[in-house]
């Protein structure tokens, strides 16, 4: 089961109906205008079209997926005391004194220009039912990081 906000659940299914309604015809077309031209065993465009259509394929099933196990989380009756799945966490780098901000989300929303990280990350993890003014490790790739918590909302 995957968690995730309302926003993200919305994109998702935004996402799944722009391949199978546009995209896929698209594809198909292209595959019965390369079929139209003649033999198929040295037919490049029709090659390239049914990688295509199979790659599309693969998505619209991942995403379908994914929708099937999706529930929607309502904020609304969440605390914003400890940090949990959508919570926007600030906090500072205690070696270096820097200052960032990241809500905590799902897999499929994380987006690290958003500010948003996976609640599957290293960072994410070592935040989870932590509170504001608690200090935590966390292993990184780039070594060993120390982080407070500032302030949590929702």
């Amino acid at each position: 089961m995957e968690y995730m906000s309302k926003e993200g659940y919305d994109k998702l299914v935004a996402e799944l109906q722009q391949l199978e309604r546009v995209e896929l015809p698209r594809v198909r077309d292209a595959i019965a205008e390369a079929r139209d031209k003649g033999d198929l065993s040295e037919n490049f465009e029709y090659h390239a079209a049914k990688r295509e259509q199979g790659r599309l394929l693969s998505q619209i099933r991942y995403k379908q997926k994914v929708l099937e196990f999706a529930r929607v989380i309502d904020t609304s009756n969440m605390g914003s005391d400890s940090v949990g799945l959508l919570t926007k966490v600030e906090m500072s780098n205690l070696t270096t004194k820097a200052r960032m901000t990241y809500t905590i989300a799902s897999p499929h929303e994380a987006n690290l220009r958003e500010g948003k990280i996976s609640i599957k990350s290293p960072i994410a993890q070592a935040l989870l039912n932590k509170k504001v003014g608690d200090v935590v490790e966390v292993r990184v790739p780039a070594g060993l990081l120390k982080l407070r918590i500032e302030s949590i909302s929702r």
